[in-house]
């Protein structure tokens, strides 16, 4: 078409006037012509064919969705609309489900059952029938509600002992679900958005079938001899593991856990025996005679005296009283015992011997406080072992700035000479005395109690004199197989003991008494250490702890005997 003067015209094309050709590019114009880039490709249209099928399926999808809306929102919407007045819909949590605890030999100690009840949409805490275990295993409280219904506390709360202690470890990671329910709470539909994740198990390094004999031992002979407690443990003396650990009066974790006998939780709140406290990491007690292989070490380390030094214990020694001196201090031997080299009063725990190389007597010089602190901190004793328990506590060696700071007084001889046989203030907790004990049957490796089996060493080399600590091991044997040695209920045929027997008196009175007995075994090549108290008795009571401890080891020859024997 093109313009004129007076208007528009058609221009007239002619055929010749131009050529496919001259348009397009192929091979024959351009040399470099690629085609498998396409170059050169007609663009065809599309075709009215392809553009109905699409058309028609665009058309399928609106009807589809557009009946969906109308069903929603015209047919069903006043249903609908209804049910979303009544319905809900909640972020509920779920609980993680709590690791389980098992002895060395795969015991379970503790573990998670369905609540009976219904109470609790969650798996509830389970307990051993054993008895003895209450202490160590501990107890939890559970995740707590409000009026409302909402967790005010998620997770459970690990109170005491493996419970508490491990409590990050046990607790798993609670998860989250969707939850649409009607207004009278019927549940619709549950939907996970977090899966929750089980805490870790853990396997102890106790034994529980020997923990409980001991427990039930302690027990029986509580009522039999009128001490009020007790409480005794095994440790290896290679690697620190405890094999057994119990405190006598303990009691069900399971009752505390569900907390519903609450005549049952009062009864123990009143016990004045302290059931909750575990005796063997927190309780403190005057250990007695069981200190006299320190003193005997430290004194033979410092050159104090000669293994073969005799000292005559005529039944006592007197000293000046620089405050009345007509009226001189006496200090009893429990009996008179004679001529006495360290072996035979380490075997026969002369006091007098001890009271000599602990404080000095005449020629004879002594250690001194000071000395014995050293050693007996050396030992571990009176300071915190390490074990991963809560709760445990120190206890006290008597020092002058102690007594200065407890009864604002001045230190004397006499206050040497008693902690020497390890009265006065001297307080220690039974943990203490076993480590202590494990050092010497090791030859001086003082270890970290464990109570999760195949725990990492730790130890710390205290490089020990062995000349002098041969000596030692010497009268703590003697203590058992020498004729009127003070443990000499414990010579047995069946296993090598040494041993060493306390007797702590608890006031000036000889009402009431502690009884102690602490030593290892095998003797030739020592695998475990023991310790084992009985509480407050009276001062006329004739069954030593060392008796009960007897009736353990009658236990472990038929149901244990692996310990007994020695290592290849």
């Amino acid at each position: 078409m093109i313009f004129s003067f007076f208007g528009f015209r058609k221009r007239r094309i002619k055929k010749s006037d131009i050529s496919l050709d001259e348009i397009l590019l192929d091979s024959s114009n351009l040399p470099a012509f690629n085609t498998g880039r396409m170059e050169g490709k007609l663009e065809q249209p599309i075709g009215k064919r392809n553009i109905v099928a699409v058309g028609l399926l665009f058309l399928i999808v609106v009807s589809v969705f557009g009946w969906k809306l109308f069903t929603l929102q015209i047919v069903n919407g006043a249903a609908f609309a209804e049910r979303s007045k009544q319905n809900g819909l909640l972020d509920t949590l779920i609980v993680a489900e709590r690791g389980v605890v098992r002895d060395r030999n795969g015991e379970l100690l503790a573990w998670n059952e369905v609540d009976q009840t219904g109470e609790y949409n969650f798996p509830v805490r389970a307990y051993s029938d054993r008895q003895g275990l209450g202490q160590v295993i501990g107890y939890v409280s559970y995740p707590q509600k409000d009026t409302s219904g909402f967790y005010f506390r998620e997770e459970y709360l690990g109170r005491t002992g493996i419970e508490e202690s491990f409590d990050t470890l046990l607790a798993g990671k609670n998860g989250h679900q969707l939850v649409e329910s009607t207004v009278h709470g019927e549940v619709i539909s549950e939907h996970v958005i977090d899966v929750p994740q089980k805490g870790k198990d853990i396997e102890l390094s106790l034994d529980a079938g020997l923990t409980e004999f001991m427990y039930q031992t302690i027990s029986s002979s509580t009522k039999e001899t009128g001490f009020r407690s007790g409480a005794g443990a095994i440790m290896d003396v290679q690697t620190g593991e405890i094999l057994a650990m119990t405190s006598f009066p303990s009691y069900d974790p399971e009752i505390l856990s569900d907390g519903d006998d609450v005549a049952a939780i009062a009864a123990l709140n009143k016990d004045t025996r302290f059931p909750f406290l575990n005796k063997i990491t927190g309780g403190v007690y005057i250990p007695g005679s069981i200190v006299k292989p320190f003193v005997a070490y430290a004194a033979l380390a410092e050159n104090v005296i000669s293994p073969d030094k005799i000292i005559v214990s005529n039944g006592s020694i007197s000293i000046p009283n620089p405050y009345n001196p007509s009226n001189p201090s006496i200090f009893n031997d429990w009996r008179a015992h004679g001529p006495m080299n360290m072996v035979k009063a380490l075997a026969f725990s002369s006091d007098v011997y001890f009271y000599e190389i602990g404080g000095g007597f005449k020629d004879q010089p002594g250690l001194g406080i000071l000395k014995i602190d050293e050693y007996m901190k050396l030992f571990g004793i009176g300071e915190k072992t390490g074990i991963p328990l809560f709760g445990e506590v120190s206890g006290t060696i008597p020092t002058p700035e102690w007594k200065r700071k407890t009864f604002d007084d001045d230190w004397r001889l006499g206050d040497t000479y008693f902690t020497s046989i390890g009265q006065y203030g001297f307080s220690v907790t039974p943990l203490q005395m076993l480590r202590a004990y494990a050092a010497l049957a090791n030859n001086g490796t003082l270890l970290q109690p464990q109570v999760i089996k195949d725990s990492s060493l730790v130890g710390t080399d205290l490089g020990l004199n062995q000349d002098d600590l041969a000596v030692v091991h010497q009268g703590i044997r003697e203590t058992v197989i020498g004729e009127g040695g003070t443990v000499g209920v414990l010579r047995r045929n069946d296993v090598t003991i040494a041993a060493k027997s306390g007797t702590a008196e608890l006031d000036s009175s000889d009402t009431y008494l502690n009884t102690w007995v602490a030593g290892y075994f095998p003797y030739e090549k020592p695998r475990y250490a023991f310790i084992l108290f009985m509480e407050k008795g009276p001062y006329t009571n004739t069954v030593s702890a060392g008796r009960v401890m007897n009736k353990v080891f009658d236990w472990m020859t038929i149901h244990r005997p692996d310990y007994l024997l020695e290592e290849e």
